[in-house]
């Protein structure tokens, strides 16, 4: 297990990638202060709140209460354009006027909706001093069915890097054969458990957490009860990864400061 690239103090709150092209973004958002402090919060379904540097940075936001508009979005990026990971309505509540959007290039409707950029896997951005680099998102059908995240529509994962600390949001990737090509980058891997939606699931997720050899995990995209399930079954798996699981319910928030 390669150590990790920062050493970090991890508290958890009650209750080289492909070749990459720059993209053009808009360079409107505003860094606050240069804290070495990252809050990550765990949100419904895939939806993850990532507040580092002076910026909030929302990935798949979906179903978010009604006070969540309080916390604006600086950026927020999306893997695609499923409902349960795309929603006008939780997009809507978190906009404010100099927020920046990112979507795969195939949603244009969203992409006009939101004045937003469109990317693509390989591309890279800037959002104040954090990086972002697009990965691919894909997942396989069953035999003789057609593939719910089909490889030709480029949706995207995203590899987001604070002061060279990473975290990778697969977003409803299955277990794809590029992930090789992450090894070693990744401090927090968030992946989904499934079932469903051809997700990645069970020992195919410990299989990613193998190759992609991340210092964390934690499990996004899951079902009442599935959390618990994985990690009763495939706790010690993703241990003898050298991999530590870090387990939050939706609306958990945990700290990651780095030293």
């Amino acid at each position: 297990m390669a150590l990790s690239k920062n050493a970090i103090i991890l508290i958890v709150v009650a209750s080289s990638v492909v070749a990459a092209t720059a993209v053009v973004v808009p360079t409107t958002v505003v860094v606050v202060n240069n804290n070495n402090t990252i809050n990550f919060t765990l949100l419904n379904n895939a939806g993850v709140m990532i507040e580092a540097k002076g910026l909030r940075i929302y990935i798949d936001p979906y179903n978010l209460p009604s006070n969540q508009s309080d916390y604006p979005a600086d950026a927020v990026l999306i893997t695609h354009d499923h409902g349960d990971h795309c929603s006008s309505v939780a997009l809507n509540l978190i906009d404010k006027e100099d927020t920046q959007f990112f979507f795969p290039e195939i949603i244009t409707s969203y992409i006009s909706w939101f004045d937003g950029t469109g990317v693509k896997p390989g591309d890279t951005f800037n959002i104040g001093p954090i990086t972002v680099t697009c990965y691919e998102m894909y997942t396989f059908a069953p035999e003789g069915s057609y593939p719910s995240h089909p490889p030709e529509s480029n949706y995207t994962s995203y590899l987001i890097d604070i002061d060279g600390f990473t975290f990778f949001h697969a977003g409803d990737s299955g277990n794809i054969p590029e992930y090789t090509q992450l090894t070693g980058l990744v401090d927090v891997a968030l992946l989904p458990l499934g079932p469903g939606c051809q997700t990645m699931c069970d020992m195919q997720v410990v299989d990613a957490i193998d190759v992609i050899d991340p210092t964390y995990f934690i499990p996004i995209h899951y079902a009442e009860g599935a959390d618990i399930s994985f990690i009763n079954d495939f706790g010690t798996a993703v241990e003898n990864c050298g991999c530590e699981i870090v387990h939050l319910n939706y609306f958990e928030s945990t700290k990651f400061k780095i030293n």
